[in-house]
């Protein structure tokens, strides 16, 4: 399998927050907001692996600012790296009053998700290829959060989490 570049598998996708979509204050329901950025993360996971992908993980969901009723909602969804079978992904999220032409982000996340074969078993996924400081800064950093994860999910030990012991280690040699 050859690598891809991140940007061909990178999705926008925007929705319009209605009433439907709101708690008591006006403000858009994070289950709401998980749902879409879920379907937004799978669709940029799909085009770059060409199969079926399931949800994995979703870590460091951050709400800096609320997206009120009436604003649009745009979600910006870009593979950083992949695994064996794993792909993570960077997800943005900008709301954006039209009427006072104020755009601002709201939230960011990462989700990560496991490619399906034919029979629903995990598969090779293709590797990445970053090209831009910015992607190379996001690969490399991909590494260390997905061992943070294991180490969280109790399927790594601390002591094996190479990449992140380097930054608060230094060995003698």
């Amino acid at each position: 399998m050859q690598p891809k570049h991140p940007k061909d598998s990178f999705i926008v996708m925007s929705e319009l927050v209605l009433p439907n979509d709101t708690n008591v204050l006006g403000n858009l329901m994070g289950g709401r907001l998980m749902h879409w950025m879920d379907i937004a993360a799978a669709i940029a996971s799909q085009k770059h692996c060409n199969c079926p992908v399931v949800t994995a993980s979703v870590d460091n969901l951050s709400f800096a600012s609320p997206i009120k009723l009436g604003n649009l909602l745009t979600i910006e969804a870009i593979p950083t790296r992949a695994f064996n079978t794993s792909l993570e992904v960077y997800l943005r999220v900008w709301g954006e009053d039209l009427t006072a032409q104020y755009k601002y982000l709201s939230n960011e996340a990462y989700f990560t998700f496991v490619a399906l074969d034919p029979h629903g078993k995990p598969r090779q996924m293709p590797q990445l290829k970053p090209d831009t400081d910015a992607e190379k800064r996001m690969f490399d950093g991909a590494l260390r959060r997905r061992q943070l994860r294991l180490i969280l999910a109790g399927k790594m030990k601390p002591e094996d989490a190479g990449e992140l012991r380097s930054l608060f280690i230094t060995e003698n040699a």
